[in-house]
């Protein structure tokens, strides 16, 4: 039998799962770490912290397997993106905490290079725009914080990495300092299209070469386990981004493949194929995968702020609901929302409208009106707003969707995907494993080893738990996404508005 240890760190907890040749979870661990909040919209993580959890989480998958580290064929790892640490390279001790992607430190400075005129060149590129959420700027911080440290980065005494960086450092005994493809696409100091640290970026974010790891592939010959820390050797074949890894998982090899993640916002991924696609919709364009020496896969990617969240709001602010499942009685005790629309901008807006000024509108409320119809546009607003992401793709792509493939914990919720199908008008397939996520990364570890000799081999494991097709009429649908954009019309610059 052969098995595939699977790391996935997330930015609460670490888990990690062994995967059999049936793409089965035979055992699994979860560990949560602390975070650290220094100042208001600064979120650190201590690497150590990662990794003691991490490394935790390794030893009590294997025992619930009933295995030994001896007994894999290999390792994939997948991570929570752009967060971003720096270590030294003899000791392996970090010189400060990791700066998390949801840290908003450097707003500032990304607006300045904006005021410079540099988005275009960017967005060329990377495939991304000038936001703190990437790598880039927050090493720059780091740098500029202690001017010790960019001098011993010059000198190659420092190792900078995103989190799959420093946990493959730590697996290999601090032989590895790499990075996969989907990984450093994250950082703003890739250029996508050929897969490489780009000069013209390293100098505008002052970030020196000797302090980034080597690019690999995300499948394939990238390191080895240390035999004291696991104690065997094993291959670490895999490696990918959360959402890379659950487009993987999903096995959305195919150009036209979609998958969307349900989570406290959405994530959405197309397969674009071989092709880089702009976007004038707003979206990113970035890597998908690259297996061994075969050409880059590339995929465009939309995101929804808010998601899970609005009907967490409806528990937690509203208290119409006491815990989030309840969500779906409480809707369904109804057979339409009698003309009510929630538009989730509880964030504000991203793609297509990117307008952090809208704001979270309820529109249409009637004396009719009751907690049950707030409760059915709740989860309608979020298939509205994943509507509005695969219209982008589509139009940005040239992409005719034949279904939707979907994860993540509101992905539970049948009514939600019975109206995400019929505003879609394709078929919404909820796989029978919703750790989509790992098992991506045990694909792409499993592929290097020959546990998989083909994503066709490994399609023939995907089950799916259930299909949700639609069922609702042309016209119905049509009088509902106008609708929808008139409610998305109240919601824009109500902040604006409101300050005027």
């Amino acid at each position: 039998m052969a098995y595939i240890l699977s790391l996935d760190q997330g930015t609460s907890s670490s888990r990690s799962i062994v995967f059999d040749h049936d793409g089965s979870i035979v055992g699994v661990d979860q560990v949560e770490f602390p975070q650290h909040f220094p100042e208001s919209g600064w979120v650190e993580h201590d690497l150590e912290e990662i990794w003691s959890s991490q490394l935790k989480t390794i030893k009590g998958a294997l025992e619930k397997a009933g295995i030994t580290a001896g007994d894999l064929a290999a390792i994939g790892i997948t991570n929570q993106r752009e967060t971003v640490g720096i270590w030294d390279r003899k000791t392996g001790k970090p010189v400060c905490n990791a700066i998390v992607w949801q840290d908003r430190r450097t707003s500032d400075y990304m607006q300045s290079l904006k005021d410079a005129g540099h988005l275009d060149m960017i967005r060329e590129k990377t495939g991304l725009v000038l936001d703190p959420y990437f790598s880039a700027s927050k090493i720059r911080w780091m740098l500029q914080k202690d001017p010790g440290l960019r001098e011993r980065a010059i000198k190659g005494e420092l190792a900078a990495g995103t989190i799959d960086t420093w946990l493959t450092w730590k697996l290999s005994g601090g032989s590895s300092h790499v990075t996969d493809v989907t990984n450093a696409c994250r950082t703003l100091l890739c250029n996508i299209h050929d897969t490489a640290w780009d000069s013209e970026l390293l100098e505008l974010f002052e970030v020196p070469a000797e302090l980034l790891p080597e690019i690999v592939p995300s499948s394939g010959d990238i390191s080895c386990s240390d035999e004291s820390v696991l104690g065997a050797k094993v291959p670490i074949t895999g490696i990918a981004g959360d959402q890379q890894a659950a487009l993987f998982g999903q096995l959305c090899t195919s150009p036209g493949m979609f998958k969307n993640t349900y989570g406290t916002g959405c994530f959405m991924l197309a397969n674009t194929g071989t092709e880089a696609y702009p976007s004038p919709s707003g979206l990113l364009t970035t890597i998908a995968w690259k297996i061994g020496d075969e050409p880059t896969v590339y995929a465009l990617e939309g995101s929804v702020f808010v998601a899970g969240a609005s009907i967490q709001w409806l528990r937690d602010g509203l208290k119409i609901i006491d815990s989030a499942p309840e969500v779906n009685d409480l809707a369904s005790q109804v057979e339409d929302t009698d003309g009510v629309y929630m538009v989730p901008a509880l964030a504000g807006l991203g793609a297509p409208y990117w307008d952090p000024t809208a704001r979270g509108t309820i529109i249409g409320i009637t004396r009719a009106t009751t907690g049950s119809h707030v409760a059915r546009a709740t989860l309608e607003g979020i298939a509205f707003r994943v509507a509005d992401i695969m219209q982008c793709m589509v139009k940005d792509a040239n992409i005719d969707p034949k279904s939707l493939r979907v994860d993540g914990g509101a992905a539970a919720s049948d009514l939600l995907l019975q109206i995400q199908s019929n505003l879609l008008n394709i078929p919404v397939e909820r796989p029978s494993v919703l750790e989509t996520t790992a098992l991506g990364a045990a694909y792409l570890a499993g592929l290097a080893v020959g546990v998989w000799d083909s994503t066709e081999q490994m399609e023939s494991h995907h089950q799916v738990d259930q299909e949700f097709t639609p069922d609702m009429d042309e016209s119905t649908r049509t009088r509902k996404l106008a609708g929808w954009k008139r409610a998305i019309d109240r919601a824009k610059q109500w902040a604006l508005e409101d300050e005027a």
